[in-house]
């Protein structure tokens, strides 16, 4: 696996200024890896067990095919769960591991749909 330490986060140029609360993406060399950049916000918190998803880059398009799409359910193959609350938030599972989940404010998921229907995290961008 790919150290944190070495991966180059983006997040969408749709983010603006919300105050580094966004939804980021790194790409490995054979995986895609999400985190929620509030996490780091909070000194609190330990960067050594920040949730990250791991994406097997093979299957990222599919996955953002179905960000761009609003489809909001449980994709199976090993592709993370995206269920939208009644509130509007959005929260990220891990589908393979016990790990916690993300979630984020409409407007964080908006800036990342907006990034990923423009191509921002197409493999081949990265």
């Amino acid at each position: 696996m790919t150290s944190q330490d070495r991966l180059h986060w983006r997040t969408s140029s749709y983010s603006g200024t919300n105050g580094g609360q966004c939804v980021q993406v790194a790409f490995g060399s054979q995986t895609v890896f999400i985190r929620d950049s509030k996490y780091l916000r909070d000194p609190a918190n330990d960067p050594a067990v920040q949730p990250i998803i791991a994406i097997d880059s093979t299957l990222w398009p599919r996955f953002l095919d179905h960000v761009k799409a609003g489809s909001g359910h449980p994709l199976g193959d090993g592709l993370p769960e995206i269920e939208q609350r009644t509130d509007g938030y959005i929260v990220l599972r891990d589908s393979d591991t016990e790990a916690p989940a993300m979630v984020f404010t409409p407007t964080e998921w908006a800036a990342f749909i907006a990034g990923a229907k423009a191509q921002e995290f197409d493999l081949r961008a990265a």
